[in-house]
């Protein structure tokens, strides 16, 4: 797998933050496009879709599993009914894979910790890791899903 290391610029981000099983993230998902719609904002450079992963579903238990979903803005989040609220992504250094697939077991995210990260003389940054979902919604086949990884380094 390919990793390449970049400077990842702040990146202002509205997001719905999701507690709880990863089975129900689809209706924090649902919140976050009618948000997207509403506000005009179509997957763009500027809108970007992204999810910060603070813990592994597979090591957490359900109700302690959490993750923001967000997508890239350039202006604040004014308040709104669907819950979605103003977040940074800060500017860091990170390594970067690619993951081609379904978005169910990203291996590219296994593969930067387990594998890449040890023998990389890296240590992590303190900033959790996040995926750009690189192409969304429900036209996309996931055998043709992107999603760039990205590790936080220090």
């Amino acid at each position: 797998m390919q990793v390449n290391i970049i400077d990842f610029p702040e990146t202002k981000i509205a997001v719905i933050e999701h507690v709880g099983a990863p089975e129900a993230e689809g209706q924090a998902i649902a919140k976050l496009v009618a948000w997207r719609k509403e506000n005009g904002l179509a997957p763009s450079p500027e809108h970007r879709s992204y999810g910060v992963h603070y813990n592994d579903p597979r090591a957490v238990t359900a109700s302690a599993y959490r993750v923001d979903l967000a997508v890239s803005v350039l202006d604040d989040v004014l308040p709104n009914t669907y819950g979605v609220i103003n977040k940074c992504i800060p500017a860091c250094r990170c390594a970067v894979a690619r993951h081609i697939g379904s978005r169910d077991n990203v291996e590219a995210a296994a593969y930067l910790y387990q594998h890449w990260l040890p023998r990389s003389g890296e240590q992590l940054g303190n900033f959790p890791i996040f995926f750009h979902y690189l192409n969304v919604g429900p036209h996309i086949a996931e055998k043709d899903m992107l999603t760039d990884v990205y590790l936080p380094l220090g």
